[in-house]
């Protein structure tokens, strides 16, 4: 009795750590904004989603990447 609710202990706790490894998901990226410079080049910024399985939040990434796309000279 007490071997099997050992057993059974061990593998709830290995299916929690599981849980918990993937609490937090990442998506993306995604475009966040999409400007103009005033000299012809496009300026673009992108981001990542943060889901948080735990707290049911869903938010921006920490650090946003900017592109720079440079139109043609005539």
């Amino acid at each position: 009795m007490k071997r099997r609710l050992l057993i059974l202990l061990i593998l709830c706790l290995i299916g929690l750590t599981g849980c918990i490894a993937n609490a937090v998901g990442v998506a993306g990226p995604f475009v966040t904004d999409i400007g103009y410079d005033g000299e012809g080049n496009l300026v673009i910024t992108k981001n990542m989603i943060v889901c948080d399985y735990y707290m049911h939040t869903i938010s921006n990434g920490e650090n946003p990447q900017t592109i720079v796309i440079k139109s043609p000279k005539r």
